[in-house]
């Protein structure tokens, strides 16, 4: 059984995480995303807690055989390794993501070379999108149905209330 893990913080999951997890989906046997905690991204952490994301995961992989959802803190190398993981999957939307992820997937064979990093591009209709600009629409009142599964666009629109 080969299982990778789809790692992000998931603030909330869009359409195009969907995209790779599925992608994903068709590549191991078992698919496991981890929810990073997350807590100093962007200066002021998530917008949703770590359960909530968690949840908003693993509401919109339903249905899909052999993908579960699990919160994680620390190394994603120890994550992996603790899971069973031979591989961690990476979306990659533009040039600046490859950089990032180039480097954090150079560090992580340091830390742990039996653990594969494989990247999955993400087609052009998600090339832009990312879930702080869903956040952004959000807050704006603009239209952002199309991104984000039904789940999360109603997380949102309760947030954008409160």
């Amino acid at each position: 059984m080969r299982k990778g893990i789809v790692p992000g913080t998931f603030d909330p999951i869009t359409e195009g995480h969907l995209d790779i997890i599925r992608r994903a989906s068709c590549l191991f046997d078992e698919v496991v995303v981890a929810v990073a905690a997350s807590l100093g991204k962007g200066g002021t952490g998530p917008l949703f807690s770590l359960d909530e994301r968690v949840e908003l995961v693993r509401t919109s992989v339903q249905g899909l055989e052999g993908v579960s959802a699990e919160p994680f803190e620390g190394l994603l190398v120890d994550f992996a390794r603790e899971q069973g993981a031979t591989a961690v999957v990476k979306g990659l939307r533009a040039i600046t993501d490859f950089e990032y992820e180039f480097q954090m997937a150079a560090v992580n064979f340091e830390l742990n070379p039996e653990i594969e990093t494989v990247f999955i591009m993400s087609p052009p209709q998600y090339m832009y999108l990312s879930s702080s600009i869903v956040r952004e629409l959000a807050a704006l009142g603009g239209d952002f149905e199309r991104f984000v599964p039904p789940c999360a666009y109603r997380a949102l629109l309760e947030r954008a209330r409160a």
